[in-house]
């Protein structure tokens, strides 16, 4: 189990990504148009730099569900670690799955 302040730092991270989510995208978009001069592209540049860090998508990591470990999450829509995966397979608590025997 994960320390219950790594996740809750994940989950203020989440947060903040998704405030500052339309903010980012314009002003990196803004510094891409090759039209602008470069005094004004470095600008905008300094004005993303002012945002918090942790509003970048960059900063986020996915975690299992259950558990809170922050590697070897299988694929977003299960959100649950491959540990966990394994487990709750062989105790039959995933619909459609069963462990394989030949």
């Amino acid at each position: 189990m994960a320390k219950t302040s790594v996740i809750q730092r994940n989950l203020r991270r989440a947060r903040l990504i998704e405030q500052y989510a339309d903010r980012r995208a314009l002003l990196k978009a803004q510094i891409k148009n090759p039209s602008l001069s470069l005094q004004e592209r470095f600008t905008l540049a300094q004005k993303l730099d002012k945002l918090p860090v942790d509003g970048s998508k960059a900063r986020y990591r996915n975690r299992c569900a259950l558990t809170g470990r922050g590697r070897g999450v299988v694929h977003k829509s299960l959100g649950i670690s491959r540990i966990m995966l394994r487990t709750l397979v062989g105790k039959g608590q995933v619909p459609g799955v069963r462990k394989a025997s030949w």
